[in-house]
């Protein structure tokens, strides 16, 4: 069990990240859902700014809400914003009160004084009882630290797999310093990691730590509820399949967060730009429909406008990055290179 900093949240090392559901019919969300719950999964994390995922939770928790705990996020900048958001998700939770409600990657970390009144009206928003604790989710390294440092957050969502560098680590450590509980999103970042058990086996050393993880099939869900009664530990030859990937992924590869989107020509950036890990990572036949052609082939309309670049939170040359992966991809298709 993991208990949360200060917010005194125990979980097991298994939460749910609901934001996959969005992707299969309610009947079958709500099975999965119902699953993790009788199996003994209690945190739920999840959104409603680009998923239905909170529709979905509502519709197949409400009866044991008092028996789970539920995470939920804001991406309004205003404090108007806040307040439909938060309205809107406490009515598609069908609840009185979200257990963590977390201000969802903001570019700055919000405070007490700072002008924008947003971290006044989470204090109003607790102190009317419609949220217990306040967290923050982000991807810049400095807004992630200066949340922990501020003592203003009980809980900081952030990447965190074994593609992990040292500044990750860092994090991680400083939440257990300051006695902030660590949410870790992306712990297979975003499909490129394919072995569950190695992911599982690698955060587990980590005793402050909660992985989320995104399920959409009864099979993927199936593997983390085995891990809860048998779970992996890192032999020498999970280490070997660790190291060879991040000897792979280490540096400059896109993670798949989305936030270089939208795109003013339509350009899919958050596949487009890692298509060749993607491509050789999974079945490679789902990334070479007539489809997946067509939006790898939109990469030639990219009018060099710079906004993905300057929008990524880790700094990639993101435009650098399509016109690599585009070459590649056109070498596959083509036969002279093989996945």
């Amino acid at each position: 069990m993991i208990t949360l900093g200060t917010t005194g949240i125990t979980s097991p090392k298994n939460a749910f990240g609901a934001l996959p559901v969005q992707r299969v019919s309610e009947d079958y969300a709500a099975m999965l859902l119902r699953k993790a719950y009788d199996a003994g999964i209690t945190f739920f994390d999840t959104a409603r700014a680009y998923s239905d995922s909170e529709k979905k939770i509502g519709l197949a928790l409400s009866d044991v809400r008092d028996k789970i705990h539920i995470a939920t996020k804001t991406m309004s900048l205003t404090v108007e914003g806040f307040w439909r958001d938060l309205e809107a998700s406490l009515s598609m939770l069908k609840t009185d009160h979200i257990d963590i409600y977390q201000f969802h990657n903001p570019p700055f970390c919000p405070k007490p004084g700072d002008g924008s009144g947003l971290y006044e009206a989470m204090l109003e928003a607790k102190a009317q009882g419609k949220i217990r604790h306040i967290g923050i989710t982000n991807h810049r390294l400095g807004v992630a630290e200066d949340a922990v440092k501020s003592g203003l957050y009980e809980t900081l969502q952030f990447p965190f797999c074994y593609l992990a560098t040292e500044k990750d680590i860092s994090i991680v450590k400083l939440c257990k310093e300051y006695n902030v509980g660590f949410i870790a999103m992306k712990a297979l970042s975003g499909g490129l990691i394919t072995n569950s058990a190695a992911a599982y086996a690698w955060l587990d050393q980590y005793d402050n730590v909660l992985p989320i993880w995104g399920v959409q099939r009864e099979s993927e869900l199936d593997e983390f509820l085995g891990y809860m009664t048998n779970p992996p530990v890192l032999t020498p030859e999970l280490n070997e399949l660790i190291e060879k990937d991040r000897s792979e992924f280490i540096g400059s590869f896109c993670r798949g967060c989305g936030y270089c989107m939208p795109c003013p020509v339509d350009i899919e950036i958050n596949n487009c730009a890692r298509m060749s890990q993607l491509i050789r990572r999974s079945p490679s036949a789902g990334w070479l429909t007539e489809e997946s052609q067509a939006k790898m082939l939109n990469i030639e309309n990219c009018i060099g406008c710079g906004q993905c670049k300057a929008k990524c939170p880790y700094g990639l040359d993101t435009p650098e990055l399509l016109k690599q992966n585009l070459a590649d991809y056109k070498d596959i298709l083509a036969g002279r290179v093989k996945v």
